[in-house]
């Protein structure tokens, strides 16, 4: 929030080279619905490999019975085919074999909805019933981690600590290690702004730095993808934080960071209270005059220019609105109702100063916030 202040034609005769042309479209429709019902039949083994010979090679004594017993945990990796699992379950015990694990997953059309994952089985477990237990989502142990926009990176440790097996000293001592993150030069090792909002999925075994490396790795694919040169992250990046936290729409983010390039192109301070509540780490959307007095590098009423680093880990399309910001005169946002989300633009004092008093009239009115 502001300062509040895109067949050639034959040479046949006629008769003759009509028919001949019959002939081959009948030859070519025959052949397309072939190839399509094969096609078919085989799209949703596609990605578990070819397994007609092992299917035709396996016995009754290739498998186990029943539902087997105890417990053992067993991952399923991103890309596994059917012959990958199977050969998985057997070196776990969970099946006797791998062929008796394809022969009842090709029973089974529902198979290829397996999801990568960790999964609960049993021991000595029929091929039939780990499939079963493969295709229930209570056996799927792997936890899902929903990571929102605009959380500081203090949240986002918070959140993984009580939502996964991760403790938060194994998350303190990872980021001791900025290397192994592969956090970009521009982050001066912090992963505050590096940390990509999405739902991720936790496996039992997962450690603090494969999670925050993965996370991190999202936010540079998503750099990449966007153009950004290595020495605009900083930037790019820091924009799209405060985008994020100031704005809840694309259309919305991309208008804020053009108000961002608009004051600093005329050397006005950015007077943000998003920046100012980052540095006293504070939770609402106005300040104080004494936290707007705070001697901070995020004080953007006191110092001019950005703020010293990102003040959240921004999504996608705030870090698309940094890159890519509307055309506008703006030099002034206010969101006016805190409920809607709605923002206000204004280029003039007077203007801004109108939009000031609709959010001051919203808080009169809802004093809760």
């Amino acid at each position: 929030m502001m300062d509040l202040t895109d067949l050639p034609g034959s040479s046949r005769p006629d008769g003759a080279g009509k028919r001949q042309r019959r002939r081959v479209r009948r030859r070519r429709t025959a052949v397309a619905v072939l190839v399509a019902l094969l096609l078919l039949a085989g799209a949703t083994w596609a990605a578990w490999g070819t397994l007609g010979p092992l299917v035709a090679s396996v016995t009754e004594s290739d498998d186990f019975e029943g539902a087997g017993s105890g417990q053992v945990d067993v991952k399923v990796a991103s890309g596994d085919t059917g012959r990958a699992i199977g050969a998985t379950l057997a070196e776990a015990g969970v099946v006797k074999s791998q062929s008796a694990f394809v022969k009842a997953a090709t029973a089974q059309p529902d198979t290829a909805g397996i999801q990568p994952g960790t999964y609960r089985l049993k021991k000595e477990m029929s091929g039939a019933a780990a499939v079963s237990l493969l295709l229930d989502p209570a056996s799927r142990i792997t936890t899902k981690l929903t990571v929102p926009e605009g959380l500081r990176a203090t949240q986002v440790l918070d959140r993984i600590a009580e939502q996964t097996p991760i403790t938060r000293a194994e998350l303190d001592a990872a980021l001791q290690d900025p290397a192994a993150l592969g956090l970009p030069p521009a982050a001066n090792g912090n992963v505050e702004g590096y940390l990509f909002p999405a739902t991720w999925d936790v496996n039992p075994d997962e450690t603090a730095v494969q999670l925050l490396s993965g996370m991190v790795a999202r936010t540079n694919q998503a750099l990449t993808d966007l153009g950004v040169a290595p020495e605009a992250v900083h930037d790019v990046v820091v924009k799209a934080s405060i985008a994020q936290k100031e704005a809840r729409t694309p259309e919305d983010m991309a208008k804020v960071v053009t108000v961002l390039d608009n004051r600093l192109a005329a050397d006005r301070p950015l007077q943000l209270d998003s920046t100012v509540s980052y540095a006293v780490n504070g939770s609402t959307v106005t300040t104080t005059a004494a936290e707007r007095a705070t001697d901070s590098p995020y004080n953007t009423y006191l110092h001019p220019g950005l703020p010293a680093g990102p003040i959240s880990n921004p999504g996608e399309d705030a870090l698309r609105a940094a890159m890519e910001p509307t055309p506008g005169p703006w030099l002034y946002f206010v969101t006016v109702d805190l409920a809607t989300g709605e923002t206000r633009f204004a280029t003039t004092d007077a203007e801004h100063a109108a939009n000031v008093e609709l959010f001051r009239q919203y808080l009169r009115e809802h004093p809760e916030g």
